[in-house]
């Protein structure tokens, strides 16, 4: 896979604002530790809600295009050739705008271990292929005995 011109097709569907194109050349390497996928998106559209893993790490090169990256450190502009590491945790927490006038395009490599999603901005938590509002926690014991 060539990551210059392989072709995205439509992502999975989504609000107004997040739509993107992809393909995943994990599936196409049949790997089992590295995920590894190839993104686009149109200028307006923002790449996933802001967000941090526990138990992976993420990698992201730019392709083409000039995406906006927030982390917890701010928002900077990237550009083609640049790559970013996203460590577990807190400190991992990105997510990608594009306010260009040009499609963007981004490669994202991750561990594939089984972990968690936190969402900041929106109160949720991604674990076992399910999503929870964090305002719906409960005490450890609660249910049991």
């Amino acid at each position: 896979m060539n990551l210059l011109d392989a072709t995205t097709p439509p992502g999975e569907e989504t609000p107004p604002g997040f739509a993107f194109s992809e393909v995943s050349a994990s599936e196409r390497t049949e790997d089992d530790l590295i995920g590894a996928s190839l993104y686009e998106f149109a200028p307006g559209n923002q790449l996933w809600p802001y967000h941090w893993h526990r138990n992976n790490e993420e990698w992201l090169i730019v392709v083409a295009g000039t995406p906006t990256l927030r982390t917890p450190d701010g928002e900077r502009e990237l550009r083609p050739g640049d790559v970013v590491g996203f460590p577990e945790g807190e400190a991992g927490a990105h997510t990608l705008y594009n306010r260009s006038d040009s499609s963007a395009r981004v490669a994202m490599f991750s561990t594939l271990r089984k972990g968690s999603c936190v969402y900041p901005d929106s109160g949720k938590v991604a674990a076992v292929g399910h999503v929870f509002r964090l305002a719906d926690h409960v005490d450890y014991w609660d249910g049991e005995g």
